[in-house]
């Protein structure tokens, strides 16, 4: 190969796999996108839940017995016991009223606020934890705001479905890019491989060096796209109440699982592309490759 044509070739390889790397780093932010998608999800369904209103007979032993039983509860994510005088509290902080100068005694009855976990989080599920809680006689009544159940598992689900459905537009999008990048390398060498074929080159041995060169471009555009990813991230952590969201939707395990990911693909959809489009060039007649 000439001196002109190595120039040529490296200068096409070296844009190649900036290009990748850009198609990478589109890949590796919709990674983290979608990651914390799924804990803001799973956040928003771990507040939902129900209220159980206390008898004003009930117990100590009986409201204590009930907050271990549910406590215990597999479908629980927290629990939160407002006493009779806890709630004249809050009532009287937030209405300026003091119920108990005005009636002569304490309306309000005790409640255990119920947060559900996320698998739990659907209207049907919370009817089934409802008719199992309404055996104890303790309790009087079982609050659960169905309207707004149902309106945060349909928003939930509406946000879901876009989420996907611009993920795999943009999916196809990048593997498209990277499949046309990696071609244009490989059109570059259409001569060299050529010339290959005229000295008794098997497929396999022309083949193989250019499969390997982009699999290894592949990898240098993925930890160059790693890079970027860890610049943005370190700096948006450094934002005192961004870096608080950071710290709990991405953890470092799902950090390093996105980079192995991106090293992986850029690898891979890399080094198929190369073989299919070596392929094309092998076969191909010489007054084709004008």
């Amino acid at each position: 190969m000439s001196k002109k044509k190595k120039i040529s070739y490296f200068s096409t390889n070296v844009s190649a796999t900036v290009s990748v790397a850009l198609v990478l780093l589109l890949i590796g932010v919709m990674a983290l996108v979608g990651i914390s998608a799924t804990g803001i999800t799973q956040r928003v369904r771990e507040s939902i839940g129900f209220n159980i209103s206390m008898r004003d007979d009930a117990t100590e032993d009986q409201i204590l017995s009930l907050r271990n039983q549910i406590e215990g509860s597999s479908y629980v994510s927290g629990v939160e016991y407002i006493s009779r005088e806890e709630a004249m509290a809050q009532w009287k902080e937030e209405t300026g009223e003091d119920l108990m100068e005005v009636l002569g005694f304490n309306p309000l009855t005790a409640e255990i606020e119920v947060r559900v976990k996320a698998g739990y989080s659907s209207l049907d599920s919370l009817m089934v934890i409802e008719s199992q809680l309404r055996a104890n006689t303790a309790i009087e009544e079982i609050k659960i705001h169905r309207d707004q159940v149902e309106a945060i598992n349909a928003g939930l689900r509406k946000v879901g479905l876009l989420l996907l459905v611009v993920t795999v537009a943009l999916l196809i999008i990048s593997l498209a890019l990277i499949n046309n990048t990696v071609r244009a390398t490989v059109y570059s060498a259409r001569f060299l491989i050529h010339t290959m074929k005229l000295v008794g080159a098997s497929a396999g041995f022309i083949r193989r060096p250019i499969v390997v060169s982009n699999m290894i471009s592949g990898v240098l555009a993925a930890v160059i796209a790693m890079a970027v990813l860890v610049v943005v991230v370190y700096y948006a952590g450094t934002d005192s109440m961004v870096g608080a969201e950071l710290k709990t939707l991405l953890s470092v395990e799902a950090q390093v699982v996105v980079g192995v990911a991106l090293l992986v693909a850029g690898a891979v959809i890399c080094a198929v592309t190369a073989f299919f489009a070596a392929n094309k060039y092998i076969r191909m007649n010489y007054d084709k490759l004008f």
